[in-house]
């Protein structure tokens, strides 16, 4: 829903009850009225039994009858959290609708007592449906008047409310998921708020009487309107100045005269003549700036019939195909039958707009056929790049044995480190609820085409030797859950832990040290492992105790993992995914900045691997050595060089941390923080754990990017040359990535449906955020400068400085 657009229900289409809940009493009691009876009983404590009688008022005449809720006597603090049911419906309110509520006192046997009374409008001043907590102010000693206009509103008068008031209209927003809820912020925000209610409570002494009344909820604001009314008639008030709100009942719906408007245009441009029309130079500006529109944003009605006008004459111009596939009408049979003929004699588009084809938005089979017919143009390498939001793209498929997944397989049998990532990829996603058949059948599919496929002349494995090994990978995933599940089991600190690891490497499950057979490393398909290296195996100083492991390859190397279980790395997994594309795009350019795009694999819900690169986290590097230079002076000394460093370790260093600064910005990772910022010896700086992406962050305020200040100390301070260099580097791998901002938004798009936590929580939003991030509406010069103001504002955050503090200290007493 856009920001400008409003969403609401009528009170007369609502054929429900009036519902709502008497919650609590809050106050003290007045001193009960004495007599001589009860003399003797004074005490300073009073214990009444109290009801509230609540009753319905339309345009200042009684409706229905009274409803009293339960006795309530647990004093002081009286609660009936009591839902109330009226005869009436919502549907037979009218605008001066009111509900009157007395609280009663019977704990004087002979008669019932007056407590007080407040009255409620059950509408606002804009005709809206109140919702939500409300809190009422009781007139003592009188009962509710439900009289038009009442002389007992509950409704604190303007002059006397104080920032008690405002604060309770603030959480009433809040509990009806007006504001955003964050949790640390929250408990800190209600500690606060008790706070300010006991400095109000002992400033007042009490003296007031409050009921608090929670009123139903709907999806929707619920807007005043009589049955059959008619929005015709003159307004009586038409001839003032006043502005008067008129809800349009049919905002939003259908209008058969702008379609039938729309199919009488199309049907006359449907002839001969459309071949020959050629846009004026006002219209192909127009056309030329939708063409440079994002995948994501939707096309007009004027903007579609443009298109729909010139398109013989733009089938010349493979971006338009994209374009113009948005605005067919494809239930008209005709137009949509002329559609694929032209779609087939375009231009034949390039692979990053074939991936905005098997998006959601495109649902004809012919046009995602299509697409896939485009894929197959595309090399192993590229393919890769793309198989993870290919994968996700079978959710939006017609048919379980669609094109796509007949594609997709023909491929892994080609390529055996595709098939193995298909593998992969298709099985975690097994056991989504929605779409586990279709996956399913991708992987039966691809198992019975591998089971198939004969031994090569040069050598190659037979299918079922093939499989038998890419099956042989998921035993070994579930051998090292079994190993972690027993080392979290021993009591004692991390080295203890590691004992046991060893112990049971060496041990009772010693066929882990040497394999029968070699088995494919399930991060990189190429490699055979033929076992593990007890003694340069160890468990990780973590809550999940993540298993860090060795181990030996065919060719007599090594290769390093980690394997965690009990840890969602699919998030991680996507985005190390975009820093390898983004590496490769710059990389085209002639732009290496020395990233590290480590392998990540999830290899289920909750377990996954990810390549061990040997570096050391900023903050263990500033705690021991002070600075970054010191400790790059370790490895790389040059009395020449500068600051004591090679030239080279420098550039290195400052190429990396323009890539990261720049990557890091785009996908908007948050929670960075010195102990998830990693330095390799060779001065390669790199991010891991991305725990929150798309503009999410736990902490408060965060920068555009991280990037803190013995980081620019490092580069010889905000006015050294070496600083300047890396804004320069900054600025050219910025609009590098620009360039290709539609290939990234397009993968982002075929993950709208996937699990990613980041992503599945607003798909539409999330994806907004990644394209603001790219600056579309600005020219190479103005991103220039504009990611110049990014990076001094990120350096000059000092926030930022004082919450890293409190992270250390809390790593500290890990």
């Amino acid at each position: 829903m856009s920001g400008n657009e409003f969403r609401f229900f009528l009170s007369c289409d609502i054929n429900l009850p009036v519902t709502f809940r008497v919650e609590r009493l809050e106050g003290n009691l007045p001193p009960a009225k004495s007599s001589d009876s009860d003399i003797d009983s004074a005490s300073d404590e009073r214990r009444a039994e109290l009801f509230v009688e609540c009753a319905l008022y339309i345009d200042g005449a009684p409706f229905g009858l009274p409803t009293r809720t339960r006795l309530e006597s647990s004093g002081p603090s009286y609660t009936w959290s009591e839902l109330i049911t009226l005869s009436t419906k919502y549907r037979d309110l009218t605008a001066h609708s009111q509900l009157a509520l007395t609280v009663w006192d019977v704990s004087r046997g002979k008669e019932e007592e007056l407590i007080g009374g407040a009255t409620i409008l059950l509408f606002n001043r804009k005709k809206q449906l109140k919702t939500g907590k409300q809190k009422l102010r009781l007139w003592l000693g009188r009962e509710a008047d439900g009289s038009f206009p009442t002389t007992t509103p509950g409704k604190v008068p303007r002059l006397e409310r104080g920032e008690l008031e405002r604060l309770e209209k603030v959480v009433n927003k809040y509990e009806r998921g007006q504001i955003l809820h964050v949790d640390w912020l929250d408990r800190i925000t209600f500690k606060a708020l008790e706070e300010i209610r006991e400095q109000e409570s002992s400033k007042n002494g009490n003296s007031k009487l409050y009921l608090i009344v929670d009123f139903s909820g709907f999806e929707h604001r619920v807007v005043f309107q009589e049955s059959g009314a008619n929005f015709l008639l003159p307004s009586p008030i038409a001839s003032t100045n006043e502005i008067v709100n008129v809800w349009d009942p049919e905002v939003g719906k259908f209008n058969p005269s702008e379609h039938k408007q729309l199919k009488l245009a199309r049907s006359l441009t449907r002839g001969i003549i459309d071949k020959d029309l050629k846009p004026s130079s006002n219209e192909r500006k127009s056309i030329q700036m939708i063409l440079k529109y994002p995948p994501t944003r939707s096309l007009s009605g004027d903007e579609r019939q443009l298109l729909w006008k010139f398109r013989f004459s733009l089938m010349s111009e493979k971006r338009a195909l994209t374009k113009f596939l948005r605005c067919v009408e494809w239930s008209d049979i005709q137009e949509a039958k002329q559609a694929l003929e032209l779609m087939h004699k375009w231009e034949t588009i390039d692979v990053c707009d074939a991936l905005e084809l098997l998006s959601p938005v495109f649902e004809s089979e012919e046009v995602r056929a299509y697409a896939v017919s485009v894929l197959e143009r595309a090399d192993d390498e590229e393919l890769q790049c793309y198989l993870l939001q290919l994968v996700q793209a079978l959710r939006f498929e017609r048919s379980d044995k669609s094109r796509l997944s007949h594609f997709l397989v023909q491929r892994a049998l080609r390529n055996i480190e595709l098939a193995s990532f298909l593998r992969w990829y298709v099985a975690v996603e097994l056991h989504d609820p929605a779409y586990a058949k279709r996956f399913y059948c991708t992987y039966e599919i691809l198992e019975e085409n591998m089971m198939k496929l004969t031994a090569g002349v040069n050598g190659d494995e037979d299918g079922f030797k093939l499989w038998h090994g890419l099956v042989r990978q998921t035993e070994l995933t579930a051998q090292l859950c079994s190993i972690m599940k027993d080392v979290r089991n021993v009591r004692g600190n991390t080295q203890k832990k590691t004992e046991k690891l060893r112990q049971l490497l060496s041990g009772l499950l010693s066929e882990l040290t040497y394999f029968d057979e070699p088995i494919r490393s399930p991060l990189a398909p190429g490699v055979l492992i033929v076992g593990i290296v007890p003694a340069e195996s160890s468990i990780f100083k973590s809550a999940l105790h993540p298993l860090r492991l060795t181990f030996r390859t065919e060719n007599g190397e090594s290769c390093k993992i980690i394997f965690k279980k009990g840890d969602d790395i699919r998030q991680d997994q996507l985005v190390v995914q975009m820093v390898w594309l983004m590496d490769r795009l710059l990389k085209l350019e002639n732009l290496d900045l020395y990233l590290t795009p480590y392998k990540v694999l999830a290899t289920g819900q909750d377990e996954g691997m990810l390549e061990f690169i040997p570096s050391r986290s900023l903050a263990q590097i500033l705690s021991e050595h002070r600075s970054i230079i010191s400790y790059l002076q370790k490895f790389h000394p040059d009395e020449h060089g500068p600051f004591g460093i090679t030239a080279t370790c420098l550039e290195t260093f400052i190429k990396s941390c323009a890539g990261y600064s720049v990557i890091t910005y785009i996908l908007g990772i948050g929670d960075r923080h010195l102990d998830n910022l990693l330095l390799r010896d060779d001065g390669r700086l790199f991010h891991v754990d991305f725990g929150f992406i798309l503009g999410k962050d736990p902490k408060p305020f965060p920068p555009p990017m991280k990037l803190c200040k013995e980081m620019v100390e490092a580069m010889g301070g905000a006015e050294s040359q070496y600083y300047t260099r890396f804004k320069s580097y900054c600025c050219e791998a910025y609009n590098i990535l620009r360039k290709s901002s539609n290939l990234i938004l397009n993968l982002f798009h075929l993950m709208a449906g996937s699990n990613i936590p980041d992503i599945a929580s607003d798909p539409e939003k999330g994806i907004l955020k990644l394209q603001e991030k790219f600056r579309l509406d600005l020219d190479d010069e103005a991103c220039v400068h504009f990611f110049q103001g990014l990076i001094n504002e990120s350096v000059s955050a000092l926030f930022p400085q004082m919450v890293e503090t409190i992270h250390r200290w809390a790593q500290y007493w890990r």
